[in-house]
């Protein structure tokens, strides 16, 4: 099956494209986690990755890896190339929707505060839009078939949501088909290092959960997946680490 993975390696510097996918992945990971200040440093690592793979395809030599990049320069070459030989994407799209995360990135310090109002979120959403429309371009610009590029396109740029949503302080898990057990690690995540009360986990489970919530917790304690401290339950690294590597957190 055709992957994005192998429609880029198929017409860049696979090296690129690996750390592409990389910073695109950890972005998207933080963004959909809730880690909005990680979601905008990875996203400048994307922009890294794009503007080395943008030198190669237009003189076909890039910037090291590791070495320092000089992004208004390439730019400013990208400008410069004949239109006959590069599509206007390449030119000038692309980079200047790489300056817009770039800037981000580093001018607002993935973000300043302003009022006592933080621009994490706002500033994680629009990085994430850019960086999914950015490599949705790379892949249309790769050669494969119509089909697979609007099949791979459409997975890329189309809305995902998380799995949990939050009305006020009620945490809705969209996933009603998990068991007892992921559905407690799932809301622990979600809550970070505070951890919820019991009265909060009660609440927030469905009504046929609730009854075992005690026996449904201490099985997770004895696993090592969650810590219990009085009326507190709270994740453990080890919990952070079967949820995440089980994709129960995955955008739906």
């Amino acid at each position: 099956m055709t992957t994005v993975e192998k429609v880029l390696n198929a017409r860049y510097e696979p090296s690129l494209v690996k750390e592409l996918l990389a910073a695109y992945e950890l972005a998207k990971r933080n963004f959909y986690l809730g880690g909005h200040r990680l979601s905008a440093v990875e996203a400048g690592r994307f922009c890294e990755a794009a503007y080395r793979i943008l030198e190669s395809r237009t003189s076909g030599a890039f910037t090291p890896l590791g070495a320092n990049l000089d992004t208004e320069k390439v730019s400013r070459r990208l400008l410069q190339c004949r239109d006959s030989d590069h599509p206007k994407s390449v030119r000038v799209h692309i980079p200047r929707a790489l300056r817009v995360v770039y800037d981000i990135r580093n001018s607002r310090d993935a973000a300043h505060l302003a009022n006592g109002v933080d621009s994490h979120l706002q500033d994680a959403t629009l990085v994430v839009g850019v960086l999914d429309w950015v490599l949705a371009e790379f892949v249309r610009l790769g050669g494969t078939s119509q089909k697979d590029t609007r099949r791979l396109i459409e997975g890329l740029v189309t809305r995902k949501i998380p799995v949990v949503q939050e009305f006020g302080t009620f945490q809705k898990v969209l996933r009603p088909d998990l068991r007892a057990s992921d559905f407690v690690l799932v809301l622990l995540h979600q809550r970070g290092p505070k951890g919820a009360e019991y009265s909060e986990l009660t609440h927030w489970l469905p009504q046929g959960m609730r009854q075992n919530l005690r026996r449904t917790v201490r099985l997770l304690s004895e696993k090592a997946l969650v810590h219990t401290d009085d009326q507190t339950v709270r994740i453990t690294y080890t919990g952070e680490k079967s949820v995440e590597s089980r994709g129960l957190l995955d955008p739906l």
